[in-house]
Parts: C-alpha cells; structure tokens; sequence
C-alpha cells in the first residue's frame, strides 16, 4: 500500500501509544472449555485490528495470546464430561482456532499456555512476599488486594459480587482479609497439583496471566487488551501484582478494552446459557459479514446481537466491496480512512469514508481491516 500523511502513532482512549522498536500486546485469551461465542470473538478480532493498524503505520508488533488450561471451571467441565482436562482442553483449543482463523485473525506471535508456566506462578509468589506484597497461609499464597480495589472505585458490595463472581473466594477464611487473592492455593483431592514450597497447589487465575506476560515481554507491556468485564478483578490485580513483583509502573501504557456483547439486554456469557457461538453463525454466512459485523461499532461499547444487526453488517460488507470496485476515488479519502482507523479505531467513520468515496479509499480500508 502507499505511504499517506496519517498520524504516526495510534491514539487509544485519547492518549498517543508511543512505541519505540516493538509494540507488545498481550490479550487474555480463552479457557478452553466450549466452543466460540461472539462475546470472545469480539476481543480476538479487535485486537487483530489493532496489531493490523499498527503494522500499517509501519510499527513491528508481538502478539502474545494466553491459553488458560489451568482452571477450575475448565477441570469441571472436563470432569462432567468424563475427560482428561488437558486432552480436553486441546479439542476445544482446535475449535476455537479454526473459528479465529474464518473470522480473519491472524495468529499470535506467543501463545503461552498455563500450565507450561506454573514455575513462574511460584517465582511471582516468592516475589511478591519477599517484598511483602504477599503472605503464605494454609498452604496458600495470597496477594493483598485492599489498594486494589480501593482504586477500582466500586462498592464494598460491588467488590465482593465481582470477586465472587470471578472465583475470588472472599469467603475463604484462610485469608487475613476477603479481598485478597490466591497468587497460589492448596489443591483439594481431585484437583489439578503441583509442588511448591508450600505444598501442592495450583496458581491462581490472576497471578497466571501476571507470570505469562512477565515471561514473555519482560517488566512492561505497550498495550494489553480484553473484555471489558475483565478490568475488574482480572486485569486490576493482574497489574498490581506485576507491578509490586518488578517495581516497574505502569505494566501497561496503553489498554482496549472491548464491549460486552449481549443477547436481550443480558451479557452473553456461558454461566447463563445465553449465547450465540461463531460455528453457528459461520454456518450460514461467510466470516467476514461476522467479522464486519463486529467491528463496525465502537470498540468500548457494549451493544446487543440481533438477526438485524447481522443482516445490516453484510449490507455494510456489499457497501464497501462495490466502493473497492470503483476505480477512482479522492486524493485525499485514503489518508482520512487511516486518520480515523489511528483516532481510537474508528472503524465506522473510516468505513463511512470509505463508502462514500470509493476506490483507493475503500481498497485501503479493506486491506487494513482483512476483508
């Protein structure tokens, strides 16, 4: 593609993402449990757009992309199911790649997975208590979270629903305070183990994310995505035990947040059942009318999935093919496209430009966005 006068940095949430030599970007990614749903495809085809725009600006870019096989929700599953949790975990894996790979995601540079990196999780915890961020109780290494959550800004109710909510145990009496969380915890009878030195146990969900990305990129991440519903308790105590382990601030310069996607006003999510999975909709039309659908909106926002919403994104699609297929366009409209993709990824106004003007403009917009 040519070079055109766009800004040189991405701009998320207002802020330049300056980024000298690489952008590193790391996204939680899937515990491998069930198939696909539109709310996790929506954070994977998000952030692929961001590493894609990046690119386009001519930045080098890692994207490292976890698998959290270590969980008490997938050895559960795997057990109702009369399966071994990781051979389990690897057939769901394969699923949800061939999904990523219809929908046009590119994939990752690292894709750690957890129990790969249950030695790290014990470094992180020797870490955090030498510095006194942690302590050791019952066989269990717990991370005080009361700065936390005090600047997550939520409700002492808010905070517990959440932390309950998310596999906090703040009924845990093994704890000095509710609110903390186990960077390492004891194993019952027929739950996954490892040693440590404080016994057999298995690392605690926020503390493996803490440890993959450590490992992966070192103290520091330029940009670190995932759903919205994410950013607390997960990514908050992600970065806070990152940050006290390395005394390095801030663990991530820049963030994407990306909206919950609901189905008759309630989050899609599989504790509810109510959810709308990839393969289904993959099933009768092709990956990028899914893929449109998904990023023709604000990224931060939260919106709700209709038969209608996926009928207009395939207009929207036919709208753009017959713009690329115009010959000529404005000088200018191709610039403009790329101004709005690096203004906090304003797929709409880009594909609105893009639309209206035709030829390079649309060309341009399609190549970046892989449709």
């Amino acid at each position: 593609m040519p070079d055109l006068p766009v800004p040189p940095r991405l701009r998320l949430g207002g802020r330049p993402m300056s980024v000298v030599g690489r952008a590193r970007i790391y996204v939680c990614g899937v515990t491998p449990y069930d198939v696909t749903h539109l709310g996790h495809a929506a954070t994977f085809v998000w952030v692929d757009v961001a590493d894609r725009v990046l690119r386009r600006l001519g930045v080098r870019t890692e994207v490292c992309r976890n698998v959290t096989d270590v969980d008490d929700v997938l050895h559960d599953a795997a057990a109702r199911r009369g399966a071994q949790p990781d051979r389990f975990a690897a057939v769901q894996q394969f699923h949800f790649e061939r999904d990523m790979a219809s929908l046009g995601v590119r994939r990752p540079t690292h894709e750690p997975r957890a129990h790969s990196f249950v030695p790290q999780v014990v470094e992180l915890a020797e870490a955090l208590l030498e510095v006194g961020a942690a302590y050791e109780s019952a066989g269990s290494v717990y991370f005080r979270g009361s700065q936390v959550c005090l600047a997550a800004g939520l409700s002492p109710e808010q905070v517990h629903d959440q932390l309950a909510a998310n596999g906090g145990r703040p009924d845990d009496p093994a704890k000095d305070d509710p609110v903390d969380q186990a960077v390492w915890q004891t194993s019952g009878p027929d739950e996954p183990a490892w040693p440590s030195p404080w016994g057999p146990g298995r690392p605690g969900w926020h503390a493996e994310c803490t440890a993959m990305a450590l490992s992966t990129y070192g103290s520091s991440l330029d940009l670190h995505a995932g759903g919205a519903d994410l950013r607390f308790p997960h990514h908050a105590f992600e970065s806070a035990q990152a940050e006290a382990a390395t005394g390095v601030t801030p663990f991530a310069r820049s963030w994407l947040h990306i909206g919950t996607v609901r189905l008759d006003g309630e989050k899609m999510a599989k504790s509810t059942g109510n959810l709308v999975f990839v393969r289904d909709l993959l099933a009768r039309t092709e990956g990028s009318v899914v893929r449109a659908l998904l990023l023709d909106r604000p990224y931060a926002q939260a919106w709700d999935y209709t038969e209608t919403e996926l009928e207009r994104a395939g207009q929207r699609l036919d709208a753009l093919r017959t713009a690329a297929g115009r010959p000529h366009g404005s000088d200018s409209a191709p610039a403009a496209v790329l101004t709005a993709l690096v203004d906090d990824l304003d797929v709409s106004t880009a594909w609105d430009i893009a639309v209206e003007d035709g030829g390079q403009a649309a060309r341009e917009l399609a190549g970046v966005l892989a449709l």
